[in-house]
């Protein structure tokens, strides 16, 4: 008797951004049709574009829009899809909602509602797990903590990607601690439970990809190393594990077996992950298990040659597993590049991305060679919202080696044009070419080991920052000669009679000012005063080629308004014109506490007339999904109380006033002093 596959015709995907992007290339490879959802911040976002048909879903927030799950089956009705794919976050790990989607008479893209129930209370998961004999760290119940169970690490039980994660070191601040964990798991995944397990300081998160069928089969498809994380949020990962490389021996098989326990414990099928917990000695401890597919999938995609999305599509149809697990080649390594500014606390940032250009074989698709692959949810022009999460793009290398993978990729990122708010570029190089990273001896504190000092240090030195003013200076010497509308063939600023040079000024976003003296000479030419050692070799509107000391160089430059955007190779440097005169009203009043990113207000801990001392709290904000402390950045007295909770802040509005009583006059205006409370993806 011949069995019988269901089929799929048309896809909606529950999510947005580049998982969206990501799901929709699959499926047109397929031959499905695909539907986009959006939220009113995301109606011109890529993805729409991206899909077959599209269907708005009313409001900004993700209560609002990406988390009502009425209203994305409505949208299915509406567009005529026949399955739902979640993408990862939002509601993909909501057994409500997937039961909701199956009820409604469509095709549910994932495992069965109650292997997701399963595992989506990690309190619950971890002893289903021990039951099936996979190593688990034990619980905590936070109202038992003693200074004998720190550190602690307080999780949300209903979700991940870090959201209600902090690490606990002090009995003292268990109480708050936990009170911010449980608003942010109720923001995020619409459940505050929050658990307590021990906090494993310089562990290695190791995880197992797994793929499982309807008819009983379960594979292990190849496990991923995730270890460098930013307050618990991944940052670069890569497969296969450089632990499980370096130790050997029967770990990997130990890993997959305990993974395939796992899924078999809670009848799982389609994609998954389970999540590890391991040591220098190969001993490792159970995590969680991920209902749905990972941020980082596309790494195990490169080194098996696996679609995982695909698979996910032909397990839904009721298609069987292959008889032999797939085998790995190569290595590939994915960072995250987010509009953030790790210098500065991870800040989020937002704004229109003016540009945003890498050197990519691949979008979203395999590799059939040594090179770099883009999964993007923005575009040239695409604006980064306050509402979402600020990931511009994941940037994944595969390679023969792991030294070349993460050679290539590094490479990639440092000539990429990335033309709006700041990002965590230079930090990735920087990781990617430092000595501990290339070596694969990483595990969870390599940030903090390290230091952000060291690898936020901009890959633009003092002398390409330099000469990147002198491009820009000549390439706007070129956009006024273009502009003029007489005696355009002059060269500008040109005299009959040598005359005193001219300067442009450009400032840097370290608020260093670059001042450049040049004079036009009658044959055409540039003297520059300053740098003897430099010659102008030719210059446009858009590229200028210098010669330095011997050495050409080639700086591309593009203009937004008053910002400027030098490229060169392996380096970029952004520049901001100064104003030629200053607003009174748009200086802040001396002591004024300023908007640190844009966001919500959701708490305020002080009044008009309250005395705060340095570094206590003051204002809660919610940025980018994530809740951030402000604290007061010197003692002083509240004057003014500018605020309320959910006021929507742009960056550099007032928040306060803080002076000192006995000398208001001597007050000077403050930065926020920024704590973000982001942890784990």
């Amino acid at each position: 008797m011949t069995e019988q596959h269901s089929t799929i015709t048309s896809v909606l995907v529950a999510n947005r951004g580049e998982i969206a992007r990501r799901v929709f290339a699959t499926c047109r490879q397929m031959g499905i049709g695909t539907v986009a959802v959006y939220s009113d911040p995301d109606a011109d976002a890529p993805h729409v574009a991206a899909a077959d048909v599209a269907v708005a879903l009313p409001g900004s927030t993700s209560a609002e829009t990406y988390l009502r799950g009425d209203k994305i089956i409505e949208a299915a009705k509406l567009a005529g899809a026949d399955a739902i794919h979640p993408g990862y976050g939002f509601l993909s790990e909501n057994a409500e909602f997937a039961q909701s989607v199956i009820d409604a008479g469509l095709t549910w893209i994932g495992p069965p509602p109650g292997a997701i129930d399963a595992m989506g209370s990690k309190v619950n998961a971890k002893k289903l797990m021990a039951d099936a004999g996979v190593p688990v760290l034990g619980d905590i119940d936070p109202a038992a903590v003693t200074e004998s169970d720190l550190p602690l690490l307080i999780k949300a039980s209903a979700g991940g990607g870090g959201r209600g994660m902090r690490i606990v070191r002090s009995v003292d601040e268990l109480a708050e601690q936990v009170a911010a964990a449980e608003r942010e798991a109720a923001s995020a995944f619409g459940d505050p439970t929050v658990f307590c397990e021990p906090y494993v300081e310089r562990g290695h998160h190791i995880e197992v990809q797994v793929l499982a069928d309807e008819h009983g089969a379960v594979w292990a498809v190849g496990e991923r190393e995730c270890s460098i994380q930013r307050r618990h949020q991944k940052v670069i990962e890569e497969a296969p594990a450089p632990l499980v490389e370096r130790i050997g021996g029967d770990l990997r098989e130990r890993l997959y077996d305990a993974a395939r326990k796992a899924v078999s414990a809670i009848g799982y099928t389609g994609a998954g992950t389970v999540e590890f917990l391991a040591d220098e000695t190969g001993r490792f401890y159970f995590l969680e298990t991920n209902t749905r597919l990972q941020v980082e999938h596309p790494v195990t995609e490169l080194t098996t040659g696996t679609d995982l999305v695909a698979w996910q599509l032909r397990v839904a149809m009721g298609e069987h597993l292959d008889v032999e697990e797939p085998g790995t080649r190569g290595h590939a390594i994915e960072v995250r590049l987010y509009a953030e500014d790790p210098s500065a606390g991870w800040q989020p940032q937002s704004g229109t991305m003016h540009r945003i250009e890498l050197d990519a074989q691949s979008h979203f698709g395999p590799l059939d060679r040594p090179g770099v692959r883009v999964d993007a949810g923005i575009e040239s022009g695409s604006e980064i919202s306050t509402f979402y999460d600020p990931m511009l793009a994941k940037v994944i290398s595969w390679a023969p080696t792991r030294g070349r993978a993460a050679a290539i990729l590094a490479r990639t990122l440092s000539d990429a044009a990335l033309h709006g708010p700041t990002t965590n570029r230079d930090m990735l190089v920087n990781t990617l070419r430092e000595s501990t990273f290339v070596s694969g001896d990483t595990d969870t504190g390599y940030l903090e080991q390290i230091g952000l000092d060291v690898l936020s240090t901009p890959l633009a030195d003092e002398s390409t920052v330099t000469l990147a003013a002198v491009a820009a200076t000549l390439a706007e010497v070129a956009v006024n000669r273009e502009r003029a509308r007489v005696q355009r063939s002059l060269p500008a600023g040109w005299r009959n009679m040598p005359s005193q040079y001219s300067r442009k000024i450009f400032r840097t976003d370290d608020d260093v000012e670059h001042e450049v003296r040049y004079r036009c000479t009658r044959s055409g030419g540039v003297e520059l005063p300053d740098l003897a050692d430099t010659e102008v070799v030719s210059a446009s509107t858009g590229q200028v080629v210098l010669s330095h000391n011997g050495i050409r160089r080639t700086f591309d430059v593009a203009r937004y308004g008053d910002d400027v955007y030098v490229d060169t190779a392996g380096a970029s440097v952004h520049f901001r014109r100064p104003p030629r005169f200053v607003d009174p009203s748009a200086v802040a009043r001396p002591g004024s506490l300023l908007a640190p990113m844009p966001g919500s207000v959701i708490r305020v801990a002080v009044s008009e007339g309250d005395r705060v001392t340095a570094g206590q709290p003051l204002i809660w904000l919610e940025a980018m999904k994530m809740e951030h402390t402000v604290a007061a950045p010197a003692d002083g007295v509240v004057s003014t109380l500018a605020v309320e909770p959910g006021r929507q802040l742009a960056v550099g509005d007032v928040l306060a006033i803080i002076t000192d009583e006995a000398d208001s006059d001597s007050a000077t205006e403050h930065s926020s002093t920024l704590t973000p409370q982001e942890t784990s993806a």
